[in-house]
């Protein structure tokens, strides 16, 4: 066979192009399956809180501790916990939920590296898509606590600041935990991003920086005295266009 022969012809083209045109179509149903399951499986759970940080702390290291003592007193108040169900910070805030009074909760993802399913789950649920299983951690959540983390943990920071300022979603307590690690980007989102008009000085206002476990779930609570922590029948509706 010669090199002209191997260039595909128009209607081979054609005939490709309408098999992945309709695995696009296909797809968009395999991603409303996802959103309508786990939003059946994850309706009992509230009010939970939303934990995220790196998949890379292993048990013993202090932010591993660190999120299982927060994640066990949060379970112990009432809050169900959620994660992203893998290794890491991942796995000690399952844990410490776990072995407390509310239920531990893993939205796990489909990754080619880091994320193999850890063992302390009351709910396990399984994504494909990333964008649908942020949809979950931000629909279910009274509060979101962020550990120590990399790009996946920053995406998840910026992805609830973003939409609780531009109120697409309610406002609810952003808490970074251990200052050493968020002080540089605080500074910077300060010296930068406010001084330069990229965002308004009040816009930090809506994270808190907490160290201490027992007042990270005194800092929940102390949000929602006035209020309820089930979402009002206003942010019911604008959730529903997340």
């Amino acid at each position: 066979m010669n090199d002209k022969q191997k260039i595909p012809t128009p209607l081979a083209t054609e005939i490709a192009e309408k098999a992945w045109s309709a695995r696009e179509s296909w797809r968009a149903f395999e991603i409303m399956a996802e959103f309508v399951e786990a939003t059946e499986r994850l309706a009992p759970i509230r009010p939970a809180v939303s934990i995220f940080g790196s998949a890379r702390a292993l048990p013993g290291q202090p932010y591993y501790e660190l999120t299982q003592t927060i994640a066990r007193l949060l379970s112990d108040a009432g809050f169900s916990v959620l994660s992203g169900g893998g290794p890491g910070v991942m796995e000690a805030a399952n844990k410490g939920a776990y072995f407390g009074r509310s239920p531990s909760v893993g939205l796990n993802i489909q990754l080619p590296n880091e994320q193999h399913v850890n063992p302390y789950q009351d709910i396990s649920q399984t994504f494909r898509h990333f964008f649908a299983r942020k949809v979950m951690f931000v629909k279910f959540a009274s509060a979101y606590v962020v550990m120590p983390g990399g790009y996946g943990t920053l995406d998840e920071l910026m992805e609830a600041l973003t939409l609780v300022q531009t109120a697409k979603t309610r406002r609810i307590p952003i808490i970074l935990v251990h200052e050493p690690f968020w002080r540089g980007l605080l500074a910077w989102l300060h010296g930068t991003l406010v001084a330069e008009g990229m965002i308004d000085a009040p816009d930090l206002d809506l994270i808190q920086v907490i160290d201490e476990p027992t007042k990270v779930v005194e800092a929940i609570f102390a949000h929602y005295e006035k209020r309820a922590f089930e979402p009002s029948a206003r942010e019911r509706e604008i959730q529903l266009h997340l």
